[in-house]
């Protein structure tokens, strides 16, 4: 199976989303042109983004990743919305507020960090209330016709974008993203076609502000093995907000009567499994993916009588092994080393319990642990017989700083996959050492071969200690 070229930036984010050639292509053939002129409000929103995009283009690139002139005056925001295009907009939403928040912000339930409503998108009064579904505003644009024709083809799907069980938020890819599509592959199943238009749509409502206060998305796609909804990442990019990455926001806060709508310029695809993405990316894991499979690991995570829901892999990059120095790889990808080099990966990987900057799942149910404070702290068993990872988690704004045990940073951070997520760290972590009754976390310091041995000989002993 051939995948598409990727994530530009993927060292500056997590935007781990892999898109399929073949299925993108049968994507194109099973699009459809509906002749439909009538204008609303996506109409509005979509045609003045296409206008501007290569104004805004420029803006962006000057402002950089200035948060500050993001948030506050940026077209995403909802304050400057007219320039920008889109229909009803809000006057004012306590989730975008004009600075991001102070690391300790109080208890507030109107405070960005805390759970928004569920209630009833707010409408200003100068534009009155929308008077159409998020469907009715996909089926009636012009611009989103192909969108339009692959949910109509699912009559479930249909009555749920027409419902009121919830307010839902849908990233609409418009008929241009369907034209980025390869011209050859062969058509998917209907039920993988659902799986995207699922992996599209959230039960939850996020206006702009609130997109660019979060780090992941909860969709309605829920695969098996996960243990819980798919997630989409946000990104704040040089070319202003994306999902996960590639798919850039084209337009914002087109509010239905039963949600919201935001335009992107590229079809969302769900992403594969931790493994299929590690060996996609040998710029950044060519070494992991060697030493996975010299210890026998790949071949387990790719074997399904390891069943689990979810987890969390802290995948050290290529830097990460080459900052080790060159005796500790020779040793450690030696036969001598062998059983070694297996006890630090396993020291890597969290089952059953998936960790994101702002959601947490334990693997027991799908109930997550979500609207945490801007700091929070979680002792994370690992496979290597469940010794933990002490993982620190801070954020500010739309940026999240994670270490491990201290010391390590997380550089690149929710990289979504279809069996958990993969951390990025930068650093192989080593466990911590026994000195007395005090367990000594490593900081960094220079180890020898003979250092190392000493940490990690009282572990290597049962070698078949893997708990995939």
């Amino acid at each position: 199976m051939r995948f598409l070229a990727f994530l530009p930036f993927v060292g500056l984010s997590a935007g781990f989303i892999l898109v399929d050639e073949k299925i993108l292509g049968a994507l194109k053939e099973s699009g459809k042109e509906i002749l439909e002129t009538s204008r609303n409000a996506l109409d509005e929103g979509l045609g003045k983004a296409a206008s501007a995009a290569h104004h805004l283009s420029d803006k962006v690139h000057d402002t950089g990743f200035d948060v500050d002139a993001w948030l506050a005056g940026s077209p995403f925001s909802d304050s400057s919305f007219d320039d920008f295009g889109g229909g009803d907009h809000p006057p004012h939403d306590p989730h975008n507020p004009d600075h991001p928040p102070p690391p300790h912000p109080p208890h507030d339930p109107d405070h960005p960090h805390h759970p928004p409503h569920h209630g009833k998108p707010h409408h200003p009064p100068h534009h009155g209330k929308p008077n159409h579904t998020v469907y009715e505003l996909i089926s009636k644009s012009k611009y989103t016709t192909k969108l339009a024709e692959l949910i109509n083809d699912y009559p479930d799907l249909v009555e749920t974008l027409n419902g009121t069980k919830a307010n839902y938020t849908i990233f609409a890819p418009t008929d241009e993203a369907f034209e980025k599509i390869p011209e050859h592959g062969k058509k998917p199943s209907k039920e993988f076609l659902k799986d995207i238009l699922l992996y599209h749509i959230s039960d939850d409502f996020y206006p702009a502000g609130r997109v660019l206060h979060s780090y992941t998305i909860p969709s309605l796609f829920k695969p098996d093995g996960l243990g819980h909804a798919q997630r989409l990442t946000v990104r704040l990019t040089l070319h202003g907000p994306a999902i996960n990455f590639y798919s850039k926001i084209v337009a914002v806060n087109i509010f239905g009567t039963n949600g919201v709508i935001h335009g992107v310029d590229h079809i969302l695809v769900p992403p594969p499994r931790v493994v299929d993405i590690i060996d996609l990316l040998p710029g950044e894991f060519s070494t992991l993916e060697l030493a996975l499979g010299k210890t026998g690991l790949l071949q387990k995570m790719n074997e399904t009588k390891y069943p689990h829901t979810g987890g969390t892999f802290f995948a050290p990059s290529n830097w990460a092994f080459k900052k080790l120095g060159p005796k500790i790889n020779a040793f450690l990808f030696s036969k001598y080393g062998q059983k070694y080099l297996k006890a630090l990966l396993e020291y890597h990987i969290v089952v059953n319990q998936t960790l994101y900057s702002d959601a947490f799942f334990d693997g027991k149910d799908e109930e997550s642990e979500t609207g945490r404070p801007p700091y929070y702290h979680l002792d994370l068993p690992t496979v290597l017989y469940g010794k933990p990872l002490a993982v620190d988690v801070v954020c500010h704004g739309p940026f999240v700083f994670i270490r491990i045990n201290g010391f390590s940073k997380v550089t690149i951070h929710d990289g979504v996959a279809k069996d958990g997520v993969i951390q990025v760290v930068s650093d192989v972590l080593i466990p911590p050492k026994k000195m007395g009754s005090e367990l000594v976390h490593w900081k960094g310091e220079e180890l020898s071969v003979e250092e190392l041995k000493e940490r990690l000989d009282p572990i290597v002993e049962n070698e078949d200690n893997m708990e995939l």
